[in-house]
């Protein structure tokens, strides 16, 4: 077994570690929690007690820019994780963000920086949350969705499977303004739906598989189509 843990690093004695984990300088790992082969922890990240981490994931990495990248970015906070959360196999979680108690990241997701994920939400295989994202308690995002930067998704949400999110109305623009969707309280969002940038769906509210919403869905109401319109929900 090979393993590199920082003398400043905090690890709890009842911590299990599979090999090859790298645990960086002053990263805190708390009680009963089970850490996969290959994981690396970086610098600072602060682990909450009862989480399990499977092999080979990358937790708390900081950001990096290329020389092209419209949007630069800047050194983050360390990554904080509450407790009994699950974080799946070939994970990258990004510094800057906070996941809540009892959250599930799945397989291969990616999590990016200054994203909140609140208690009990599910972010499903391959689903991407881009930079600047809230996502609130209790909500299920499914296999191979993207969220975009700059949405904020309420709680008790539910997004299908390969869901999109768009966050730039101006793609070719020099000056970009960046706003993603935003999605109420207990709405539902159908497979292989798209949301554009900007546009708000209401409390409660439907949009169909495969649609394509360019407007904002009122509360309680189902919009389907491309582009997504009203029809009479069926009770």
């Amino acid at each position: 077994m090979c393993e590199f843990i920082s003398e400043t690093a905090a690890v709890a004695d009842d911590c299990v570690l599979g090999w090859n984990v790298i645990v960086e300088d002053e990263a805190r790992l708390g009680s009963g929690c089970r850490i996969g082969h290959g994981v690396v922890i970086h610098t600072g990240t602060v682990i909450g007690d009862n989480v399990t981490i499977e092999a080979n994931a990358v937790i708390g990495r900081q950001p990096r820019s290329g020389a092209s990248s419209r949007r630069k970015a800047a050194s983050q906070p360390p990554l904080e994780i509450g407790g009994n959360v699950i974080i799946g196999a070939c994970t990258v979680l990004y510094a800057g963000t906070r996941i809540g108690n009892e959250a599930v990241i799945g397989d291969l997701a990616s999590v990016r920086e200054e994203c909140v994920i609140g208690e009990s939400v599910i972010v499903g295989r391959c689903v991407t949350v881009e930079c600047n994202t809230v996502i609130g308690a209790g909500t299920r995002i499914q296999t191979g969705a993207y969220i975009t930067g700059d949405v904020t998704i309420e709680e008790d949400v539910f997004i299908g499977p390969e869901a999109c999110t768009a966050n730039d109305r101006k793609i070719l623009a020099k000056e970009k303004t960046y706003k993603g969707p935003t999605i109420k309280k207990g709405a539902a969002i159908g497979t292989n739906a798209t949301l554009l940038p900007g546009v708000t769906i209401g409390e409660g509210a439907l949009v169909g598989a495969g649609s394509v919403v360019t407007r904002d869905v009122p509360p309680q109401e189902t919009y389907v189509g491309v582009p997504a319109r009203p029809i009479q929900r069926s009770k």
